[in-house]
């Protein structure tokens, strides 16, 4: 198998079967991020424990293969990690998408989420691939609890 079919393999595996589809009732935080140029659109739920560190994390949503299985990806580098590392790590997958960072040794970090990289040559589904990530980012960083990502939410410019 070629790298670019297993690169396929994955993203389908985590599109038909995600690991973190669903509800989580006690969440801390609640952030609907929307991609309004396809539709894309994602609930993303975090728990965050007293020391900071993201305990549990679930999406719902509808959109295309891409974004829904980049954000299970993200919740699988991201849960039991303290917030800080989970933004570091959203850093890293942005610099990656916009081709800042191709080391395949330093995207190791991202684990499966790494194998989106090639995405950086496709404009149209760039937005697709950091839907999640964006709303990471806004929800942590931010401080937003609760509430829908703005329009420029899913751009690639920082």
């Amino acid at each position: 198998m070629d790298l670019k079919a297993l690169y396929a393999q994955i993203l389908n595996e985590h599109n038909i079967n995600p690991n973190h589809k669903g509800v989580l009732e006690d969440a801390t935080y609640t952030l609907h991020g929307v991609n309004p140029s396809c539709g894309d659109n994602i609930y993303l739920q975090l728990k965050i424990d007293e020391n900071g560190i993201i305990s549990d994390g679930t999406f719902n949503g509808s959109g295309c293969a891409i974004s829904q299985a980049s954000v299970d990806m993200m919740l699988d580098d991201i849960i039991g990690q303290p917030k800080e590392e989970a933004l570091r790590l959203a850093n890293l997958f942005m610099d990656m998408i916009q081709g800042k960072v191709d080391d395949d040794t330093a995207l190791e970090e991202l684990d499966e989420a790494a194998s989106l990289k090639n995405i950086s040559f496709m404009p149209a589904r760039v937005k697709c691939a950091v839907l999640g990530w964006h709303t990471l980012e806004e929800m942590l960083k931010a401080g937003k609890t609760s509430g829908t990502g703005t329009a420029d939410h899913c751009t690639t410019e920082q």
